[in-house]
């Protein structure tokens, strides 16, 4: 009966669920700065007649309590903050602010978790036990807005039995989830080197410590510790996006600056790769007349599925869509703060499909194009009300 009952009201408020959406994508926030998000959220739980607080600034914490007595709980989450990403779709609901764009989806996501709340709240005299539902800043700017939260008691009094979140996935069609128990995506670590040598005449390289020769030769040799040190049924990526050797033609600059990301799943040999990365950089520097700083901010955790908690999830995403929209997942090297939770809880993190290939909605995650097929909102609050239910022992 419950089953039937959340899909129905699924259906029923689909169409609220994209409103709030398209309210969400065409007023995005940084990470931080949620200050408009964090009120209409508030808005509309007031609404829907659900207490909550506010947690880590413009994070929101709501409490559902079910019609029945139970001593176990659910923490549902969604993040909030937007990318500073230009949007170049040609859509109603397009970005109203110059720069800023949801381009991950996590409109998506706090639409959905506001539907899931509605859903429950509609079906309360149903089931027991208490469900928590975080409303996250800050997932795409360190430290995480993750931290924040549990640093603020999101996982306190009671701690919950599980923490469940979802999220977009263009490469998955509409109409399917995927999901993966273990290790899902990779930790995330910020790098900046800088190589110091001595400018001059770029027509006059003897007499100078070519800075820029130094880090072209840094670059590649940095790329052994990956191919030659690590282990290779260890997923692990070095990757350098930023260069600035700010010189001219005929001019050596003194430095250059590079900057990447250092991303893995195992967490031992994560932190060994740092003292190897600071190790080669440094030695490589020496021997050809320079000298280099490595500093390495250590971001998310490597996110991992409880296996016992994803197994049951999915096998409530299989009662909830059919067997054949419940699809498996390799692990990503991306990263989400999410991984935090479940470091505290057992937690599941799973892909909600919201790929078109038909309707040409195919670009990918933080892309200035991302958009989604909306109809998949009506599996995202249904399914997640449904999953909360079946972990509070409800059938």
């Amino acid at each position: 009966m419950l089953l039937s009952d959340i899909r129905q009201l699924a259906a029923e408020r689909l169409a609220g669920t994209i409103a709030d959406r398209r309210h969400l994508h065409a007023h995005p926030e940084l990470s931080f700065a949620e200050k408009e998000t964090s009120a209409y959220i508030k808005a509309r739980l007031d609404a829907l007649g659900i207490p909550w607080n506010a947690m880590a600034d413009t994070g929101v914490v709501a409490t559902l309590e079910g019609g029945h007595p139970s001593d176990r709980t659910v923490a549902l989450r969604a993040d909030m903050d937007a990318l500073p990403i230009s949007e170049l779709n040609a859509v109603d609901y397009v970005s109203r602010r110059p720069g800023v764009m949801h381009a991950c989806g996590h409109d998506a996501h706090t639409a959905s978790l506001l539907s899931t709340a509605s859903i429950l709240q509609s079906l309360k005299n149903q089931w027991a036990g208490t469900v928590r539902l975080i409303f996250q800043p800050a997932e795409e700017k360190l430290p995480g807005g993750a931290t924040l939260m549990i640093r603020d008691g999101v996982l306190q009094n009671p701690a919950p039995l599980a923490v469940i979140g979802q999220h977009v996935m263009p490469s998955v069609p509409a109409g399917k989830v995927a999901m993966r128990s273990g290790r899902l995506m990779a930790s995330m670590d910020e790098i900046t080197v800088t190589v110091h040598g001595h400018g001059g005449h770029g027509a006059m390289p003897h007499l100078l410590v070519d800075p820029v020769l130094i880090s072209a030769h840094l670059i590649v040799a940095l790329q052994q510790i990956i191919s030659r040190t690590a282990n290779p049924v260890i997923p692990a990526v070095l990757s350098f996006g930023r260069v600035i050797a700010d010189g001219a033609i005929n001019v050596i600059p003194d430095s250059v600056l590079l900057k990447g990301t250092f991303r893995t799943v195992d967490e031992i040999w994560r932190y060994a790769a740092h003292e190897k990365i600071k190790a080669v950089a440094g030695s490589i520097a020496a021997a050809m007349g320079g000298a280099c700083d490595v500093e390495i901010i250590c971001g998310y955790p490597s996110l991992y599925n409880d296996p016992e908690l994803t197994g049951e999830l999915e096998m409530a995403a299989i009662a909830y869509l059919g067997k054949e929209n419940v699809l498996p997942t390799d692990p990503m090297m991306i990263a989400e703060d999410f991984a935090y939770y479940g470091r505290s809880a057992p937690g599941c993190f799973y892909f909600l499909g919201t790929g078109n290939l038909q309707e040409g909605i195919t670009a990918p995650l933080h892309n200035p194009r991302f958009n989604i097929d909306e109809n998949a909102l009506e599996i995202s609050s249904g399914l997640m009300a449904y999953m909360a239910i079946r972990q509070l022992g409800n059938s």
